[in-house]
């Protein structure tokens, strides 16, 4: 613990969520802003919050603050981390990071000039579970990986009012749910050198399911599929030419994994035993980098979030999805978008 002193931006359930992980953490909850003063009261009495903001702006002002989690909707994160950044705050932003690759850039362009922190909070990838993975992967347990496969489908309302079918709040499964399994192959692949993707979009114009086949370094596959309408098994696996590892429902929550090996032999059995939901994990990692003066990052540097923001926007050019936040259209890549991104 660095001693960090933490405001929560919004007060939604991801937020909910967060705060209780803080607080059973032991970790410095210091203050909570609202759009609204009754919304931001209610939250400050469920988590005894001292400090309460009834706008944003008045959070990021707060000096008792150090860093802010953003859990507002996808569109609404580039200007609250925006605000974060331009008030001196470190952030910790919820996935998916932005809306598409430009905003990304631009947050880690401004994190950089003021001399702080941006990290996107996919908390997956600090996880007890997903530390042991990259542990055997590291040592050479599974030989060489041939392919990865992540799934993440959820029976979710079909309600066309519902935000994660409202178009204007970035709603669909690819940034809701697909963030989860294309974050899940990069971390393990790295970066695909080709992108193909397919999608069905509802009645709204927003994907209900979404599927990739990736190509990555020395001709590895992953495919990824996510449906916000129909529950699969939302499991994920890592084949390799030794061993496999089969990772249980829910992969990107605190689960159990198995090393199995060709003839399905099991090699190793991880059970993940995590006190509350598991997000205190980000948050520690995001104190122990400030602490240590890394503002790049490390498990998930904010130079991989901006590239897997322009995954995203691969994708969403291929199943011709634009958000009405983007009234030009997807906003086009630059050179340095190149790397590992194309068609």
């Amino acid at each position: 613990m660095t001693g960090l002193r933490w405001g929560i931006l919004a007060t939604g359930g991801i937020s909910r969520a967060f705060a209780g992980d803080l607080r059973q953490a032991g970790l410095d909850l210091r203050a909570v802003g609202s759009r609204t003063a009754a919304s931001a009261d209610a939250f400050a009495r469920d988590f005894e919050v001292d400090n309460v903001h009834a706008s944003y702006e008045a959070l990021v002002g707060d000096p008792d603050v150090d860093i802010i989690y953003v859990g507002t909707p996808h569109p609404m994160h580039f200007e609250a981390a925006k605000l974060a950044l331009e008030n001196g705050k470190h952030a910790l932003v919820e996935k998916a990071f932005t809306v598409n690759r430009a905003e990304a850039a631009a947050l880690r362009d401004l994190a950089a000039e003021k001399g702080l922190l941006v990290m996107e909070a996919m908390w997956t990838r600090w996880l007890p579970h997903m530390v042991r993975v990259r542990e055997l992967l590291a040592a050479g347990a599974l030989g060489d990986i041939r392919a990865v496969h992540a799934d993440h489908t959820q029976k979710l309302p079909s309600d066309p009012a519902h935000r994660l079918n409202a178009l204007a709040l970035g709603g669909g499964a690819l940034l809701d749910l697909g963030i989860y399994p294309i974050s899940f192959v990069w971390d393990v692949l790295g970066a695909p050198t080709r992108i193909t993707a397919t999608a069905r979009l509802g009645e709204t114009g927003a994907d209900t399911e979404v599927a990739t086949i990736m190509t990555h370094g020395d001709g590895a596959l992953s495919t990824t599929l996510s449906s916000s309408r129909a529950a699969g098994p939302t499991t994920a696996h890592i084949i390799g030419t030794e061993a496999r590892i089969d990772i249980d429902r829910a992969f990107y929550r605190p689960t159990t994994f198995r090393l199995r090996a060709p003839d399905g032999t099991v090699l190793e059995t991880y059970e993940s035993r995590v006190q509350g939901r598991g997000m205190q994990y980000e948050a520690l990692a995001a104190e122990k980098l400030v602490a240590e003066g890394n503002l790049a990052g490390d498990i998930l540097p904010i130079d991989q979030t901006v590239e897997i923001m322009g995954a995203l926007d691969e994708i969403r050019r291929q199943i011709g999805l634009v958000y009405p936040t983007e009234p030009d259209g997807i906003p086009a890549r630059d050179a340095r978008s190149d790397r590992g991104e194309s068609k």
